[in-house]
């Protein structure tokens, strides 16, 4: 399957803009551009689940691998009423990138079905997933595709792939997917591993600006599992002020400094920040433009824009999110000196937690959370000086600096490699 031209301001276009920035930068021939926008498989399956009240309801999956030149496919399932064939290309594409910064040996994929997980009940949820795991199975598997949690799913769908992929294959495959309960050859610090990543990164920028997290103030979008982790994280162990954070229901400030772990309490016993007596409302466009020291967006894609990004007063952004910068508003920021750090390297930690978990499934050797910590720690600081180092030799962004890293990397295996036949 094809997929079809990018719109403007798609996921999908902003991917393949960056792609062609970093290819002419790095003089890259047209037959190495044109290898690696394509995209190794498409895969679009519609399939029936039983609703509780008996009806059958349709509905769409995706599985999207990119590149598999350095190895298998690696990439999260999200579910989303607005999910499109296009967001989950740019994903697929970015993640390929993304373990290139971090140098583990995965290639990108990503992958969802198009639903509202809030009008689905549990036992929905888990029929709907282990259709789409069975009509995906026969595409994925450990030294393949190996999925994990995203938008709207958790470790709890993950053991359900797990299990449907095993009855599938008729023997346990614990490396089939990754984000898994412990119990069931999940890795240690695997949740918190996506928010203490951007904040280890976070924290070498700040050191190269001659910034201290302690008492500086962060402003973070969305409040799932990326966002609030590091809110926690930013909170108990850098000792930064969390003076706003923001869900898709509500927005809320206190210059003062909001109470984190009340305010995470709350969040999960009713699902949302909204109604948080410990904060002030406000609304979603004052909250990027919130002054702060970092900004850290969490959410989803194409959130700072040429529109608003000429407001944003924070000196550091730390990408939680995928794509959560676009193109217009990447320029703007460099001009106005603030500095982004690039989603395919500050949100990292969570591919490399799944690559260390991958690890353990495989050996059947499992880490504890200090060793997973700490290793996270290692490969992390690693990665942002290649990529500091890059951005000061070519006198470029970050964003530039990691993409023309990442490429390079996947274009010099995918050269090697050759062509076949």
């Amino acid at each position: 399957m094809s997929i079809p031209p990018p719109d403007a301001l798609s996921p999908l276009a902003m991917a393949t803009e960056q792609l062609r920035l970093a290819a002419d930068r790095l003089n890259m021939s047209e037959d190495t551009f044109q290898m690696l926008r394509r995209f190794e498989r498409v895969l679009t399956v519609t399939f029936p689940v039983r609703l509780d009240d008996g009806r059958v309801e349709l509905f769409t999956g995706y599985r999207v691998l990119h590149c598999t030149d350095r190895g298998p496919g690696k990439g999260g399932v999200r579910y989303a009423p607005d999910l499109t064939v296009d967001e989950v290309s740019a994903l697929a594409m970015w993640m390929t990138w993304k373990c290139a910064v971090v140098d583990i040996p995965f290639g990108g994929a990503k992958g969802g079905v198009r639903c509202d997980v809030r009008e689905l009940s549990l036992t929905e949820l888990e029929r709907l997933t282990r259709r789409y795991t069975f009509e995906i199975s026969p595409v994925i598997g450990p030294g393949a595709d190996i999925p994990a949690p995203d938008m709207n799913t958790n470790e709890r769908t993950m053991a359900w792939m797990m299990d449907t992929y095993s009855m599938f294959t008729g023997r346990t495959t614990l490396g089939v997917v990754t984000g898994k309960p412990v119990c069931l050859g999940g890795s240690h610090g695997r949740k918190q591993a996506t928010a203490r990543g951007v904040l280890i990164v976070m924290k070498r920028a700040m050191d190269k600006l001659g910034m201290r997290p302690a008492g500086s103030r962060v402003v973070i979008q969305g409040f799932g599992n990326v966002g609030m982790h590091a809110a926690l994280i930013a909170h108990n162990e850098y000792g930064m002020k969390v003076v706003a954070v923001g869900d898709a229901y509500a927005s809320l400030a206190n210059p003062k400094g909001i109470d984190v772990p009340r305010l995470a309490q709350y969040a999960e016993r009713t699902g949302s920040v909204r109604g948080f007596d410990g904060a002030d409302p406000i609304s979603p466009s004052e909250l990027l433009t919130t002054d702060c020291d970092v900004l850290i967006p969490a959410a989803t894609s194409a959130q700072i824009t040429a529109h608003n990004a000429p407001f944003i007063k924070a000196r550091i952004v730390a990408e939680g999110a995928n794509g959560p910068t676009t193109p217009e508003a990447d320029r703007i920021l460099e001009a106005n000196g603030v500095l982004v750090l690039p989603d395919i390297l500050a949100n990292a930690g969570g591919v490399t937690v799944s690559y260390f978990e991958w690890v353990q499934d495989l050996q059947s050797f499992f880490w504890p959370e200090e060793q997973v910590n700490q290793q996270l720690a290692r490969v992390m600081e690693s990665a942002f000086e290649r990529v500091w180092d890059r951005a000061q030799r070519d006198k470029c962004d970050m964003r530039t600096a990691a993409t023309m890293l990442g490429i390079s990397t996947i274009a010099h295996a995918t050269e090697l490699r050759g062509v076949y036949p």
